[in-house]
């Protein structure tokens, strides 16, 4: 693998996917706390399903409109 490769990982912690989506940590810890982003807890850590961007890219461009996170946590109405 050369320098320019990234590996792609199945699981971001809550740092990583903020980075990604250009928000604030705090902001992503919120929506999370909130049931309104996915994520796993294992002990005091919190973890994002990577593929979770995909799907929500799928379903923005699939739709031609705004998809809500809380869509994609399993308790959406």
């Amino acid at each position: 693998m050369n320098e320019t490769q990234e590996v792609q990982r199945d699981w971001l912690n809550v740092a990583e996917m903020a980075d990604r989506l250009g928000i604030a940590e705090m902001t992503l810890y919120r929506v999370i706390a909130a049931g309104q982003f996915p994520a796993v807890r294992i002990g005091r850590r919190l973890f994002i399903p990577a593929k979770v961007l995909d799907r929500m890219t799928d379903a923005a461009l699939s739709t031609g409109r705004v998809v809500s996170a809380a869509d994609f946590c399993g308790n959406a109405p």
